[in-house]
């Protein structure tokens, strides 16, 4: 099994060290990912900097993506590693060797279920670990050092002092099982709706992203998961309506809009035009389209005819 250990800055672990998040943002001022193919659910460790040269804690890998600074933070907020978005600024564009005002784009690594060790369980770096390695390493459990640093790892996890002071659980899943299985959080719901729409909204084809945003088809309050197969990429007018039952979906992709504009608003002609046409944007993966369960959900008990 390989696994990644990434560099890991002192003040962004401490900081959420001390809150309990389902989910974290390990970002970089670069928008090049340090590591290649790394699969959904792989271990994602943490290498704290010196003079606390140890692993102290892991996340499960999701996704890569580049995201504008503002956009991380309202997708993110406190599990980027700051108070607010001032101080997050402040910690990123220092590094990014700028100070024009503007867009900043981040590479963003999304990290589910992350375990931050207690430190009296915190692990020396691999004996193999050089003090020129910038951004982290993979290691492989078919090497002697790779597998008795997971295993170390592994036994800490499970440790009584560690799981009394955070839930944290490890399952052996990857890739697409990881993506259908995993308890995500609302964050990384966004983003892998947003990317699976290629940030694209789903009825219009509009690609101005600030103005789109991540739906649940079935509602996560009644249940619904945060998995791309409950969710569609929504322009923010097209979102609002679909949470009031005024617009939906078919199991067959095709947009139907409530006779109830016209009737309590006397408008809506940009809305009736889309009415029976098929979505514009669908996701190109199987496992990322709108499931049929969830769509007929929503067409039978919010959509209002």
């Amino acid at each position: 099994m390989k696994y990644w250990v990434g560099v890991t800055d002192n003040s962004w672990y401490k900081f959420l060290s001390e809150r309990n998040f389902d989910e974290v943002n390990f970002w970089s001022p670069s928008g090049t990912p340090p590591f290649t193919n790394l699969e959904a659910g792989t271990p994602f460790l943490f290498k704290l900097k010196r003079p606390n040269n140890h692993i102290a804690g892991l996340g499960y890998f999701v996704k890569y993506v580049k995201l504008p600074l503002t956009m991380a933070w309202e997708v993110f907020g406190e599990k980027n590693g700051a108070g607010n978005y001032d101080e997050f600024e402040q910690l990123v564009r220092p590094l990014m060797g700028t100070t024009k005002i503007g867009l900043l784009e981040i590479g963003c690594s999304i990290l589910s279920s992350p375990i931050f060790f207690l430190p009296d369980l915190w692990i020396e770096a691999p004996s193999d670990w050089l003090g020129n390695i910038v951004r982290g390493k993979t290691y492989d459990t078919t090497s002697q050092i790779g597998n008795n640093l997971w295993h170390t790892v592994q036994h800490h996890i499970s440790a009584p002092e560690q799981m009394q002071s955070q839930m944290g659980t490890f399952e052996a899943r990857y890739g697409e099982a990881y993506l259908a299985r995993a308890r995500l959080g609302q964050g990384t719901f966004r983003v892998l709706v947003t990317e699976a729409y290629q940030r694209k909204c789903a009825i219009t084809g509009e690609h101005t992203l600030p103005v789109l945003e991540a739906a649940h088809i079935k509602p996560y309050s009644k249940y619904g998961p945060n998995s791309t197969s409950n969710g569609l990429l929504l322009r923010s007018d097209f979102h609002k309506l679909f949470d009031l039952g005024l617009v939906t979906v078919t199991p067959q992709f095709l947009i139907e809009v409530s006779s109830r504009i016209k009737e309590e608003w006397f408008n809506g002609k940009a809305y009736y035009r889309l009415h029976g046409q098929k979505l514009a944007t669908i996701p190109e993966r199987q496992i990322e389209r709108p499931s049929e369960e969830y769509l007929r959900w929503h067409n039978e008990n919010v959509y209002v005819d």
